[in-house]
């Protein structure tokens, strides 16, 4: 890399993983059109994996006693349910013209989301000693049905997830849906959601080294970011800790809706 590319680069990682930091959702999709513009789309997409992991960890080993490991099942479960349908069904369609349909979904979905959180406030959370979140919703409307049927729509969203995921390795939006429903405590949403990204990153990133993709240049780029993403935890955490529940919810639907976006848009 260049000085300035390093430079622009860094930029990006350290304001799109402090977002995630922040949330624990998007650094990935939001950096990559940047990334991969600057560096190409090989060493983009290595790069931000492996970062997205280190993140994603981080979260799980410092946040560990904020998962909640029954809905963390629930997700594996359904997306995993969708993701070979996804491999199969998709893999001979026009993928441009369905990751357009599922920007526009996403878009749309946060767009009303947000609008809601605005015109109806929710209530504001009380934080523990360390600032997360205690038993508070993230939005008015945060709370869903406990029997399988009343949650039914929402776990079909997770196949679809599954399913988009499979097929453009792009369904944590709809994840996120999900999540934004079920997990009302904003570290919990952080820590849950890290802990699947880290699951599946890791499967991801074993996949990458048998195939021998990670070359010197990948590697030392990598460890370039290292700063950028250390800066980005940091000040993602501080805010994380400022931020209260409703404040939060608003969040998680406007990195939502530029995240849709930024689908529709590259």
């Amino acid at each position: 890399m260049s000085p300035l590319i390093y430079v622009l680069v860094g930029i990006t990682v350290f304001i799109t993983h402090a977002l995630e930091a922040i949330t624990g959702f998007g650094c990935t999709v939001l950096a990559l059109p940047f990334v991969t513009a600057l560096v190409g789309v090989k060493t983009g997409v290595l790069i931000l994996a492996t970062l997205a992991w280190i993140l994603a960890l981080y979260i799980v080993i410092t946040k560990w006693r904020f998962i909640n490991f029954k809905e963390f099942g629930i997700i594996v479960l359904f997306v995993g349910i969708g993701l070979p349908f996804g491999m199969l069904a998709f893999k001979n369609l026009d993928a441009k013209i369905l990751k357009k349909i599922l920007a526009l979904f996403i878009t749309l979905t946060a767009s009303w989301q947000v609008y809601r959180r605005i015109t109806r406030p929710g209530v504001v959370s009380n934080s523990d000693a360390n600032g997360e979140s205690v038993n508070c919703p993230a939005a008015p409307e945060a709370a869903i049905s406990k029997t399988f049927w009343g949650r039914l729509p929402y776990y079909l969203i997770l196949v679809v997830g599954g399913m988009v995921h499979g097929a453009f390795a792009s369904g944590g939006p709809l994840v996120v849906l999900y999540a934004s429903k079920t997990l009302t405590d904003k570290g919990s949403f952080r820590a849950t959601l890290c802990l699947l990204w880290t699951t599946l990153n890791t499967l991801l990133l074993i996949n990458y080294l048998r195939s021998g993709v990670f070359t010197a240049p990948i590697v030392s780029g990598t460890a370039g970011m290292l700063p950028f993403l250390a800066a980005g935890i940091v000040a993602g955490e501080k805010i994380h800790h400022r931020v209260d529940g409703d404040l939060f919810g608003k969040l998680i639907f406007l990195v939502l809706l530029i995240t849709g976006l930024f689908m529709l848009m590259f």
